[in-house]
């Protein structure tokens, strides 16, 4: 049995044996049957909400694992490192806030709800759950479509210009969200949109030859020269994208509006190819 497997069951037996939790769920990669040695562990645990004042997830942590970090991460999420290096979320929150589960519909596609329950004392969470089931939310969309291909021009161009300004660091950082959006559009073209807000994961496995060496075309390293021709073949493969995709969705660019970007690209001193 894997680790992970383990601490789901502790959190199950604990959620159980505590009168203070009302209902816990799980979510991620273990509720989609991918979950490995190397995968988090999630869960959205739900307090009475007279205990939420008292309620101390240091000491109740301390009781699932020895664990050497507990923090809140940017999303105000609680991130447990356990000892072994594995990686919990934790969500604690009040019992009144159960429904909020509903919402996660909009994320993605939830293929077994069952193995998302965990505990449950309200008669609530099931039926959150099974809100959940069914097809996602619909990704190979005209407002999909011209949101990736807007923000993509939105990253291209100014991550062209630090590059041009000299902050080579910067563009760099820049150069993930251009991968970002090229990288939804090309799984718009592929149909394989399943992981579209986390557009990297799985991507070895999900993608075709041809889509994974445009994905690697827009790669770099932090270097002035290479940088660039990551740009230019993000624009390469945006080009090619326009012309495929403006069969079956309508968008603002077009193929005279990235010649303009090429242009733009080319007015420096570096080689571009």
């Amino acid at each position: 049995m894997l680790f992970q497997e383990k601490l789901i069951n502790v959190v199950k037996e604990k959620c159980e044996t505590d009168p203070r939790i009302s209902a816990c769920m799980m979510y991620g990669s273990f509720t989609k049957g991918e979950g490995d040695i190397y995968s988090d562990v999630e869960f959205y645990v739900y307090l009475k909400n007279t205990e939420m004042g008292q309620f101390e997830s240091s000491d109740w942590m301390k009781d699932i694992a020895p664990y050497d970090l507990l923090f809140f991460n940017e999303f105000g999420t609680e991130v447990v490192v356990f000892s072994n290096l594995i990686r919990g979320e934790f969500h604690f929150q009040p019992e009144s806030e159960i429904e909020v589960i509903k919402t996660f519909k909009e994320t993605g596609v939830f293929p077994d709800t069952e193995s998302m329950f965990i505990y449950d004392t309200t008669g609530k969470l099931k039926a959150c759950l099974d809100d959940l089931k069914g097809d996602g939310p619909e990704r190979m969309t005209n407002e999909n479509v011209n949101f990736a291909f807007n923000n993509f021009v939105n990253a291209w161009i100014m991550g062209i210009n630090v590059l041009k300004r000299g902050e080579i660091a910067r563009s760099l950082e820049c150069l993930t969200y251009v991968q970002k959006y090229v990288l939804q559009l090309i799984r718009i073209r592929e149909k394989n949109v399943e992981r579209w807000l986390n557009a990297t994961k799985n991507l070895e496995a999900d993608l075709s030859e041809k889509a994974y060496g445009e994905y690697a075309s827009m790669t770099s390293r932090l270097d002035k020269e290479d940088l660039y021709h990551a740009y230019a073949n993000a624009l390469n493969v945006v080009e090619g994208l326009v012309l495929i995709l403006a069969d079956d969705y309508q968008f603002d660019i077009n193929l005279m509006f990235l010649k303009k970007l090429r242009a733009h690209l080319r007015n420096d001193r570096l080689p571009l190819m």
